[in-house]
């Protein structure tokens, strides 16, 4: 870098030595001259090195906490939680959660997950929760309204995925400035999927190709590869569906509150 006529050099050797390493640093000129009529003054922003702030997570009832549950948020503090179940924007049309409900997951999964969000964070992707842990009474009235075992599990009993907190729902969104109404979510953009959730459909399959765009595809992929990161794994029937250790062990029903 050059000030007015004089050069700075400076050299920097280093001599590798058995068990360590010696360096030195040797000074060419140690002479800087400003001169006052070429010498320009740049603003140095300071660096922020505090992470985000975000609300602190309230304790989980004694009844999930008992069970195992934790809140997503306390392992994955900017995920967005949308749970669908607790409005009337799902397939039963009809609101099964209360409208405080949290996003309970075993604490089994809460590793996985935040090993996932760090995969996806760096490219300003955030992990959207659509449904967590599901109470047997709710998976029951689901099974009611479309009691097709290849969509919607049935009921038993012994609790399994969902109902066990060891599965999730899940997708990521991106901020992006043009994004269609209907994937916009706490101003963030849902990632083009090529469905929506609970899409009872073949495109809903995660390895899908026919009517799925090579983008909605990649996407699925990004998807996958950070839950993977995480030893989560995608059943193959949904593209947002992700299983934690042991989903699918038997284990007694439970009932936790969502809230």
């Amino acid at each position: 870098m050059r000030y007015g006529s004089k050069l700075l050099h400076l050299a920097v050797t280093a001599t590798l030595i058995t068990g360590g390493v010696w360096g030195s640093i040797r000074a060419e000129s140690t002479e800087l001259k400003l001169d006052s009529a070429t010498a320009t003054s740049v603003a140095v922003r300071p660096v922020n090195t505090t992470a985000p702030a975000y609300p602190a997570v309230p304790p989980v009832s004694d009844a999930a906490r008992e069970a195992g549950f934790v809140d997503v948020r306390s392992v994955v503090p900017d995920a967005l939680i949308d749970l669908r179940y607790a409005t009337t924007n799902n397939f039963t049309h009809t609101q099964l959660y209360p409208s405080d409900a949290r996003c309970l997951v075993h604490q089994s999964m809460a590793r996985g997950l935040e090993t996932a969000a760090s995969v996806l964070r760096p490219q300003g992707q955030v992990l959207v929760f659509w449904d967590c842990y599901r109470p047997h009474d709710v998976q029951v009235k689901m099974f009611n309204v479309v009691p097709n075992p290849a969509w919607v599990a049935r009921p038993g009993q012994y609790a399994h995925s969902h109902e066990a907190g060891r599965s999730v729902d899940l997708t990521f969104a991106t901020p992006q400035p043009q994004c269609p109404r209907e994937r916009v979510v706490s101003g963030l953009c849902l990632a083009d999927m090529g469905t929506d959730f609970d899409d009872f459909s073949s495109r809903a399959n995660a390895y899908a190709t026919q009517d799925v765009s090579a983008a909605a595809q990649a996407n699925r992929a990004r998807l996958r590869e950070a839950m993977n990161h995480g030893g989560l794994t995608v059943y193959s029937g949904e593209w947002w569906h992700f299983d934690g250790p042991g989903a699918h062990d038997n284990r007694p029903i439970l009932n936790v509150p969502v809230n």
